[in-house]
């Protein structure tokens, strides 16, 4: 029977109700309901990742390189890969966060399942599989930090939040998405769910520093086994991913910040000093012991994580000291803080003046990736390491209109934190924990796969200031139940889940975890890549040597203690762009010189930006001399000669062999290149007058408009992908892919045609850029046009050879032209295409030229060399004035080693 009461408003008898609910399965049970869901919806593709033969399929660049180091710990179990030589060539790398605590986990999985030893087969099904597992396991831990928030009802709000959140979670934790972006979700919420209950604990029990010195065990032994418990979570973590000491500074600025308010409000900082100190000194222990390299840096296992762990603990320390010293001296407490902020202010100064590389290094780890600000050029060619164009817009699409009551839950949590009587300092650590990972989901938009716990936490808090933390425990004794509180809480939860169940895609989970697939490139570069393995030589065996057996690809290889692997004779490096660089060493066992940590990007664009094949030649000389402070880009020819003449005997070994170029390098990301080689926005494009495609265009005739200018057709890139070497004396096509790629140029006029904007500049055809094309073209406004179409294979390897001299004498005026020309084909798709190269005659009519294709093959792989699949349809014709005068054949191996080919002049 319902009535009304003064204090509480209309309310109802809920003995029946109740009744009914604790009759219900245990929370456990829709805990377990909801994890089997969050797993089952993102193992749906799995089947997509497999095809029967073994061969490994993932999606995303980074997957790639997960899947190395995870196979390097199943053969060299409980290992993890300490350097490797096989990717950054010609220093090699320490991996740093890879090969972590995640890899051993699923290492150890599949080595459980395959009896110790798992085919690679069975690695691969467990590995597919693990990532949504983990991300299911991340619903335990949100569970009891949004409980603690908000009751049993705030518990399962959020794990409901967490299972239907369609967004970068479920997008970076599919079945075939093989990374760690799960697993650092799990365990930093484990984490903050330990520190939450040490500093629970700590309240109630107020270990003080009277306790510590009288060694007052029993009465520590609680408040200093939950901290542990806590430090050795936050261990975890950074074991998991050791970039995440972010958490470490996380808990730094909750301590100052409550501290300081403890000692402010009248109360002792001491209890919760306690559990910093506990905490973070056995982080700072445990990441000690686990350290790899002493270079500072926060993607490596090094001095950094134990160093600002135990600058916490020691912090914490401190500032219970000084609020001691603070009392004996009567010193008013308002200045407490000022005080804490000025040592803060003063040891971060000191680390500028006394350390600046590792100051620097502490900068460029806070601008651009924690605060969005200070991003460089070159970060912002990576999309998701840049901020979201329309933030709010984007915080909707990834949680829907649980990001904007989480905010309010975030206000109402901060709102109890200061003016409530029951101040809790797990309520500060939220909210300080949210605002970093709100700063860090704005600043890079691929963090926002982290912050899904912290929504659901604060929406969970919002849930108890409704209900007033009502738990399952407590319906014992409840009898009556506010309307007033219950609709609003049905309101909430209609407005947060049913825009997540809506069945208009993308919007739900299941759109997103049903549509994964192995990625577009790794796909078609599949087929390159084994080609490469199989008709290039092994590291360590180019040229004859005999090293391959010493270079094991899955070896074990300290660190240098210069940071530069000292490659054994024969072994070489495959040039391309930074975002295949795994690709290359995964699927084709070879070294890529950039890869997909950015290592050695800007010597790449060097390369492939160079104006001329004598500059490239010259970059390529230069690499392994160079420095890593070293800009290739900014050195003149004089320049990068004298680097090159630095070169050791072991660097002069040391050179690239293959270079390797797909559409989408010629196409769009040419922009990244351009980037990274310091030209600006509008280098490499110039206004020309095109002849338009009039089936595509919505005008007819020929435009001025934006197009790719003489200097793009220059640079090596260009010379080698678009003109398949011709006119280079160094470089040979020796593979193309089957696949084909049409480019295109559109451009749009809104003024009739005066001006003209590109939309795509010599950009691959894709099914997007088929979608904007049609979108612009059904726009009444725009006037588009469509130009510069050309197809080419979709991916080419080149070889770097010394090329073979052709030399001869002809009866002709000296200052005349004499041009070779030969006809090649290749095996893909019977491909043909001519290569020319042009020499002037001497006064005495001799010439010289050099020449990187042969006519007869006479070396094999087995040999140390290339088995090149684009053959000559004869020998070079040499040509004087049109008329053929003579014809040459060169061997094979004389392109390797320099040699003159053999000209036969014509006598008739």
């Amino acid at each position: 029977m319902a009535e009304r009461t003064e204090r509480d408003g209309w309310t109802v008898d809920a003995t029946p109700l109740l009744e009914f609910v604790r009759r219900l399965p245990h929370v456990p049970s829709y805990l377990l309901l909801a994890m089997a869901f969050m797993f089952w919806v993102r193992a749906q593709s799995y089947r997509n990742f497999l095809n029967g033969d073994g061969t490994v399929r993932l999606t995303a660049i980074d997957s790639w390189y997960h899947w190395r180091t995870t196979m390097y710990t199943v053969r060299n179990w409980p290992q993890t890969m300490p350097y490797d030589p096989w990717t950054a060539y010609p220093t090699g790398t320490y991996v740093g966060q890879f090969g972590t605590l995640f890899d051993q986990i699923v290492a150890t999985a599949a080595l459980i399942v395959g009896g110790g030893d798992p085919s690679q087969e069975t690695v691969l099904t467990v590995a597919l599989l693990a990532v949504p597992a983990i991300a299911a396991l991340v619903a335990i831990p949100t569970y009891f930090v949004c409980r603690r928030l908000g009751g049993w009802v705030g518990g399962m709000l959020g794990v409901v939040l967490l299972a239907l959140f369609p967004g970068r979670f479920i997008g970076k934790s599919t079945a075939g998405m093989y990374q760690h972006h799960a697993a650092e979700v799990l365990f930093m919420t484990v984490a903050v769910l330990a520190a939450m209950v040490a500093l629970t604990v700590a309240e109630r029990e107020r270990p003080r520093y009277e306790d510590v010195a009288d060694r007052e065990w029993r009465a520590l032994r609680r408040p200093a086994g939950y901290a542990a418990l806590a430090g050795l979570a936050v261990a975890l973590y950074l074991w998991v991913w050791p970039p995440g000491v972010v958490l470490v500074a996380i808990f730094g600025l909750f301590f100052a910040i409550e501290l300081s308010a403890r000692y402010v409000g009248g109360g002792s900082p001491e209890p919760l000093a306690f559990v910093g100190a506990v905490a973070l000194g056995v982080t700072g222990l445990l990441t000690t012991a686990t350290m790899e390299v002493t270079e500072v840096h926060p993607a490596a296992e090094g001095p950094l994580q134990p160093a600002l762990a135990l600058a916490v603990a020691g912090g914490c320390v401190f500032m219970a000291g000084l609020a001691r010293a603070w009392e004996r001296r009567e010193i008013d407490r308002r200045y407490y803080p000022l005080a804490v902020a000025a040592g803060i202010v003063v040891a971060a100064a000191a680390i500028a003046l006394v350390l600046p590389s590792v100051w620097e290094r502490i900068l460029r780890g806070v601008y651009g990736r924690l605060i969005p600000v200070g991003y460089s050029a070159t970060a912002l060619t990576v999309a998701e390491a840049g901020p979201p164009d329309d933030v709010l817009g984007f915080f909707y699409e990834q949680y829907g209109p649980a990001f904007l009551t989480g905010l309010v839950g975030l206000a109402a949590l901060a709102a109890r934190s200061v003016l409530a009587d029951d101040h809790r300092a797990e309520h500060v650590l939220i909210v300080v924990w949210a605002l970093v990972l709100t700063s860090m989901a704005v600043t890079q938009q691929r963090f926002n796969y982290y912050y899904v716990a912290p929504v659901a936490a604060l929406n969970a808090a919002l849930v108890g200031e409704i209900v007033g933390g009502i738990d399952r425990g407590d319906l014992p004794r409840v009898r009556v139940v506010d309307v007033g509180r219950v609709a609003v809480l049905l309101g909430l939860a209609a407005v947060v889940l049913l825009p997540l169940t809506t069945l208009v895609p993308p919007a739900t989970v299941l759109d997103a975890g049903g549509d994964q697939r192995p990625s577009r490139d790794a796909m078609r570069w599949q087929s390159t890549n084994h080609w490469l393995e199989a008709n290039s030589p092994a590291p360590g065996a180019w040229g004859g040597a005999d090293n391959a057996d010493e270079f094991d690809y899955y070896g074990t290889y300290p660190v240098p203690e210069d940071g530069d692997f000292a490659y054994p004779e024969g072994a070489y490096g495959v040039m391309s762009w930074w975002d295949y660089g795994h690709f290359i060493t995964v699927q084709a066992e070879r070294i890529p010189h950039a890869n997909p940590f950015q290592q050695n990007a800007r010597s790449a664009a060097a390369f492939f930006t160079a104006d001329s094949e004598e500059r490239a030649q010259l970059v390529l000389e230069a690499i392994p001399a160079a420095e890593k402070s070293d800009d290739l880009n900014r050195l003149d020819e004089g320049e990068l000669a004298a680097l090159a003449d630095e070169r050791t005997a072991q660097e002069r070994g040391e050179g690239s062999r293959y270079v390797v170029i797909d559409d989408e390098m010629a196409g769009h990301k040419f922009e990244s290149m351009r980037t990274y080689a310091g030209e600006d926005a509008d280098a490499y494009r110039a206004d020309r007058e095109v002849q338009v495609v009039e089936d595509a265009s919505t005008v007819s005739g020929t435009v001025t408009a934006p197009t790719r200018d003489e200097a793009f057709e220059e640079t090596v890139l260009s010379r080698l992908y678009f003109d398949d070497a011709d006119g280079m004396e160094h470089y040979r096509l020796v593979h193309n892919d089957d696949q084909q790629s049409q480019f295109v140029t559109v451009a749009v006029s809104r003024d009739g045609g005066e001006t003209w904007e590109p939309e795509y500049v010599n950009r691959p055809v894709t099914q997007r850029v088929l979608d904007t094309l049609d979108r612009l073209q059904a726009d009444p406004d725009a006037e588009v046009a469509v130009y510069d179409l050309r197809t080419q294979p979709a991916v080419k390897v080149f070889e770097r050879v010394e090329g073979a001299e052709l030399t001869g004498t002809v009866d002709a005026p000296a200052g005349s032209t004499v041009t070779a020309e030969l006809r090649l084909t290749t095996e893909q798709r019977g491909r043909t295409f001519t290569y020319e190269q042009t020499a002037t005659v001497g006064e005495d009519g001799s010439f010289s030229m050099t020449v990187p294709y042969a006519t007869r093959e006479d070396v094999d792989v087995e040999e140390g060399y290339t088995d090149s699949s684009v053959t000559a349809d004869g020998p070079y014709a040499i040509r004087v004035d049109g008329e053929v005068v003579a014809t040459a054949e060169v061997d094979e191996s004389a392109l390797y080693a320099g040699e003159t080919g053999e000209v036969a002049m014509r006598t008739e």
